[in-house]
């Protein structure tokens, strides 16, 4: 939050700094979810007195404090936490629309921009937000590959742990919660996607539009989590025709820097 407000990058209400909570998670808890997990409540998983000794060695390293530190703000502010927050204050008839790609998208766009903005303190950080990336590009992979029938679940797993470099118990747990925590097959393709789209409009709004980060951050946020496609046009006050919508060649920033 520190970070954030010091460079006037966003306005945090101070009641959304007062309320979140913490709670550690089950030994049970985490065969599912095997990383920390957010929202007003921010769900801890670590090594617990019940687990055996190699569980809990595991645990602590696939949740060491380079690669947590690279989650907090996904999960709590200006990521879940916060939109929870003010998706209850603002634009509340939006809710009907909700969709992973605002909901998911928003938080993974931090995670990108943080990047840009030096968040990482060490050499440790950076490994711990680049090892997050390419977990976040690893799901999309496995995911895909499953609901497409390519893969079981078990080479979901090994290339987990082959090319991301997970835990062998943090890898089972994560496939678990993927295939059996209810996520359709494009849920985890939000994520990226849906970041990608944040990203775009910052670099047309305030890299190259002039608008204030924080005027950018703080309206987006009171617009409600609704399609990234209409946040533009809201943004751009653009005429919407029903049944027509202009395409949105958002990921041409990826090929111009």
């Amino acid at each position: 939050m520190d970070f954030i407000e010091s460079r006037d990058l966003l306005t945090i209400p101070p009641l959304a700094k007062e309320v979140w909570r913490m709670e550690m998670m089950s030994p049970e808890r985490q065969l599912i979810s095997p990383f920390f997990l957010g929202g007003e409540v921010i769900r801890i998983s670590y090594p617990t007195n019940t687990m055996g000794h190699d569980a809990k060695r595991m645990s602590m390293r696939g949740n060491n404090p380079h690669f947590n530190r690279a989650t907090v703000h996904h999960e709590l502010i200006p990521g879940h936490h916060l939109q929870g927050f003010m998706n209850r204050r603002y634009s509340t008839y939006r809710a009907p629309f909700r969709t992973s790609f605002w909901g998911e998208g928003w938080a993974l766009y931090w995670e990108l921009l943080l990047w840009d903005k030096g968040f990482a303190e060490s050499p440790e950080d950076r490994i711990g937000m680049l090892f997050w990336r390419t977990h976040r590009y690893a799901r999309i992979i496995f995911s895909l590959n499953y609901h497409l029938g390519n893969w079981t679940p078990q080479q979901s797993i090994d290339y987990l742990v082959e090319r991301v470099g997970h835990e062998y118990a943090n890898a089972e747990a994560e496939v678990r919660r993927s295939f059996t925590g209810g996520y359709g097959p494009l849920y985890q393709i939000a994520y990226m996607i849906g970041g990608m789209h944040f990203y775009s409009l910052y670099q047309d709004f305030v890299e190259n539009g002039g608008m204030s980060a924080k005027g950018f951050h703080d309206r987006i946020l009171k617009e409600g989590s609704i399609p990234v496609r209409m946040v533009k046009s809201i943004l751009t006050e653009e005429a919407l025709e029903k049944y027509e919508i202009a395409d949105w060649k958002f990921a041409d920033y990826v090929y111009t820097h």
